[in-house]
């Protein structure tokens, strides 16, 4: 039994998570992170394509989706990323007066759904005014599309660095298949933190790396499992989205898959909340 013990106390935290996932209106909540997310990507795209254009290129907005989208199902981003494509391919040079602020506010709004989700998950009371919070959130976007516009510098600079390398050294050109593996290594390092500056920044409070350290860990890997899960589910039964939301089959198929991911991602606060109510002696109820 003494060996067994760790894993009922997985187990239980486990339980007692889910618990506080469904008390806190955990599905509710992560439809409204999904809905939100979807509609201010499109805004904070456009506020990285007229970011990347004051520094006179295009290329950068398109690395900074690439990122985005690397890690998602094929059958989920190639419809996407066609539609990106058209917003990216539009001249939004006037988006530099009120266009842009528009732009960037709308797309806080998937950064406050995140705060609304974590405030629940870890019984934060946020005292900040709403102001203050809405420009948290831009300053989190403000980051985020800085950050993007840097990742996507250094891979359109990578294979200039590369090919250098390559020139001198001969032997180095046997490494040129794992550039994939590569690109998928960046979009996980991308997400990784951009979940640990969430949990620790975004809600009221504040919580320690090895406090958010398990709900990171957890989220990461449920997010990979469902990605890969939802990818082959759609290889055979897309066709369903199709014959049931006709033209909205591709929006709904993005919904679907932006719905299991915050989902995932408030479970793994809650996971986070439930070990923390575990040190201080207390237990989730049914």
């Amino acid at each position: 039994m003494k060996r067994l013990a760790p894993l009922w106390r997985l187990l239980r935290l486990f339980y007692d998570a889910y618990w506080r996932f469904a008390d806190d209106d955990g599905w509710a909540i992560a439809s409204h992170v999904a809905l939100t997310f979807l509609t201010s990507m499109f805004p904070f795209l456009i506020f990285i394509t007229a970011l990347a254009g004051l520094f006179g290129t295009q290329k950068l907005a398109d690395e900074a989706t690439r990122i985005l989208l690397q890690t998602w199902p094929e059958q989920v981003a190639r419809p996407l990323a066609m539609q990106i494509k058209h917003v990216l391919t539009q001249s939004h040079t006037g988006l530099l007066t009120l266009g842009m602020a528009l732009a960037i506010y709308f797309s806080s709004s998937g950064i406050e759904a995140l705060r609304v989700g974590l405030d629940r998950a870890y019984e934060a009371r946020d005292k900040r005014p709403w102001w203050l919070a809405r420009l948290l959130s831009i300053g989190f976007v403000f980051v985020g599309a800085v950050a993007l516009l840097a990742l996507g510098f250094l891979i359109v600079l990578a294979p200039l660095f590369w090919s250098s390398i390559v020139h001198f050294v001969p032997a180095m050109h046997a490494l040129d298949q794992r550039a994939a593996y590569a690109r998928f290594a960046i979009a996980a390092a991308v997400i990784v933190t951009a979940l640990i500056i969430v949990h620790k920044y975004l809600p009221a409070g504040r919580r320690s790396l090895i406090d958010i350290a398990p709900g990171v860990a957890l989220t990461l890997a449920l997010w990979i499992a469902a990605a890969y899960v939802f990818g082959l589910y759609l290889a055979q039964f897309a066709r369903n989205y199709v014959s049931v939301y006709a033209g909205l089959a591709s929006v709904m198929i993005v919904l679907v898959f932006l719905y299991m991911l915050a989902v995932i991602f408030i479970y793994g606060a809650e996971l986070n909340a439930a070990i923390l109510h575990e040190r201080q002696g207390k237990r989730t109820q049914p």
